[in-house]
């Protein structure tokens, strides 16, 4: 039985245990992590991503609506159950596009009926895998959501748990904790591609090649050894 791998989102801490228990409770939920707020959402959903997220609307900082917004759009937005003690969200809940809408405190009758909803959805999804239409995403970046737009990314450096994505759009690279694995899963494979343990590179970019060494605009980006053969096909040689 496939899982849906699980975020769990709320500022309250009794409320996140009472939610962590429910998950723990049905065989085909697996919870992946955790969250007090929405920014540590964005961390784990980039770095790890998600299926399903429970999530609470009234948070400081950002709100789950918010949140929501920020992410739906993308190539991998996960499906969502809000979670929240005030009856009068149901509405803009469903609004966006919601699983199912839960008030607290949640039974555990109606969080299974939920649930269950949500892995029918899961099911049906993985027969029928959508079109990759998205053409952006957001990074956490400066204690804000930042809009990275497909089409404006030069390339990508990875260093250890931080990325500098370099757009053609800015002077300067946004940086954003992810590992470059992490958003190489985010990214369209045709229009994207590793070249380097350190390097992603927007194949649409590139300006030359020069003894096994990309130019895009200033810069000038080795391949690595082990990814000569796949990008020299990519590129038709």
């Amino acid at each position: 039985m496939p899982k849906l791998r699980c975020i769990a989102v709320d500022d309250e801490p009794l409320a996140l245990e009472l939610l962590e228990d429910n998950i723990r409770q049905v065989p085909f939920l697996e919870l992946v992590a955790s969250c007090h707020n929405a920014f540590e959402a964005m961390d784990i959903l980039h770095e790890q991503g998600a299926d399903l997220i429970f999530l609470d609307i009234q948070m400081p900082g950002i709100t789950g609506v918010q949140f929501l917004k920020s992410i739906q759009g993308q190539n991998t937005t996960p499906m969502v159950i809000f979670i929240t003690a005030y009856e009068q969200y149901a509405l803009e809940g469903f609004e966006l596009d919601v699983v199912d809408y839960l008030l607290k405190p949640v039974a555990f009758e109606r969080f299974l009926k939920s649930v269950n909803k949500a892995y029918d959805l899961f099911k049906l999804h993985q027969q029928t895998p959508p079109e990759q239409t998205a053409t952006h995403f957001f990074v956490n970046a400066n204690y804000a959501l930042v809009k990275i737009r497909y089409d404006e990314i030069l390339y990508i450096e990875g260093l250890k748990d931080y990325v500098k994505i370099y757009l053609s759009s800015a002077r300067h690279p946004v940086i954003t904790r992810m590992t470059l694995k992490g958003i190489e899963q985010k990214l369209p494979s045709h229009e994207f591609m590793r070249i380097h343990k350190s390097y992603i590179v927007s194949l649409d970019k590139i300006q030359s090649v020069r003894n096994l060494k990309i130019h895009i605009g200033e810069a000038v980006i080795p391949v690595g050894e082990q990814y000569v053969e796949e990008f020299m096909k990519a590129i038709g040689e």
